[in-house]
């Protein structure tokens, strides 16, 4: 078998299916990164999403018998919403980030990993494949970085030259020897733009990042949001792209190559105070096709009161006062109290002193104390 033409075959196919960019890489161990992941878990940085064992996060061969080598692809998606609603007093909106656009990525390159193997196996029966698209074992960034996708910058994304960060990335370990690609030298520079305009201090140097103080993570949490966060927050959904905005990598960047990609602007950008009373059904069909509604919609409900708190919406204090009163979850009738105080005024007074009444929760009675001392 010549390797070498049949790396380029996949190459050309490659581009008829719509993968942006793809590279080879060795399916080696991942030597410093093994360094750098148990430091993390020594500093309780990891989110907890991850895969736990990280000797599998390093080893291809843990994974996968005799891996020979690993394809990287990546696939450029839309940096602005066309068509984008604006927000105004009275109809305020949340934001999904732009990696939540479209139809949930997983999918995506799920499918063109599909068509890659089916293709290549056509040309070598004998071969055999371990695809994955971000919940896998190995780290989508270091594979993508080894196989000359891109550099790691130091917002924690990979970076290429042709799209910015804002690429989908996914590998594939085989068991060919294909020769591997060289990685592209680190181009960030002295530049810190991204570590200055972290909102919450999360990127700890260039390169790390302390998750647990995220906001891309804090927003699919399921808990009470600490009060440093919740100010936080502004009118985030899920996610957050500020350290991609301003990168100057990305200045002037966007690319709709993408049909799937393209974002339906009332998902990207939905009205705040519809989402503090849908139903799971309503939720699960109107964003159960975005990848931001995997962790289901307690998360963005919250995220969402959060969001009507960070305008002053007072026209927004009787779903808050309703929420408060009669939704069965600590969490958000706990936040839908915090917001009512931070927005304020004599109606909200009286509908915490009510509550405090009422309630039989201890943290929702924390929160409504919390909230009265915002109002003194």
């Amino acid at each position: 078998m010549d390797y070498t033409q049949l790396k380029k075959d996949i190459i050309k196919y490659s581009q008829k299916i719509g993968i942006d960019k793809i590279g080879f890489a060795s399916a080696d161990p991942f030597i410093e990164l093994k360094s750098r992941l148990i430091r993390q878990q020594e500093l309780h940085f990891q989110s907890g999403f991850e895969e736990k064992d990280i000797e599998k996060r390093v080893d291809p061969s843990l994974i996968f018998d005799k891996p020979q080598s690993i394809i990287a692809i990546a696939l450029a998606y839309p940096s602005k919403l066309k068509e984008a609603p604006k927000g105004k007093k009275g109809e305020r909106r949340g934001i999904f980030c732009k990696a939540s656009w479209g139809i949930d990525y997983h999918q995506i390159l799920k499918d063109r990993l599909t068509k890659l193997e089916d293709y290549i196996s056509s040309k070598v029966p004998h071969a055999r494949f371990k695809s994955m698209v971000d919940t896998g074992e190995l780290v989508d960034r270091a594979v993508a970085e080894r196989a000359g996708i891109g550099w790691s910058g130091k917002n924690c994304s990979i970076i290429t030259p042709e799209f910015g960060s804002y690429v989908y990335l996914g590998e594939m370990i085989t068991n060919l020897p294909f020769e591997a690609d060289q990685p592209i030298e680190n181009q960030c520079g002295t530049c810190r733009k991204c570590l200055d305009a972290c909102p919450t201090g999360a990127l700890v140097q260039g390169g790390q990042l302390n998750s647990n103080s995220c906001i891309a993570f804090l927003t699919q949490t399921k808990d009470f949001l600490a009060d440093e966060f919740k100010e936080k927050l502004g009118n985030r959904l899920y996610g957050c792209d500020t350290c991609q905005t301003v990168c100057p990598k990305n200045k002037g960047i966007d690319f709709h190559f993408h049909e799937e990609m393209i974002a339906s602007p009332e998902l990207a950008k939905p009205l705040l105070e519809p989402l503090l009373t849908i139903s799971n059904k309503e939720f699960k069909q109107k964003f159960g096709v975005v990848s931001g509604s995997w962790r289901g919609k307690k998360p963005i409900q919250r995220n969402a009161i959060i969001a009507l708190a960070h305008f002053n919406e007072e026209s927004s204090l009787p779903i808050l006062i309703q929420v408060m009163k009669e939704d069965v979850r600590p969490v958000i009738r706990g936040t839908a109290a915090w917001a009512i105080g931070k927005i304020g005024g004599i109606r909200a007074k009286e509908a915490l002193s009510e509550a405090k009444g009422k309630e039989k929760d201890e943290t929702v009675q924390q929160e409504i104390q919390k909230a009265e001392i915002m109002l003194q």
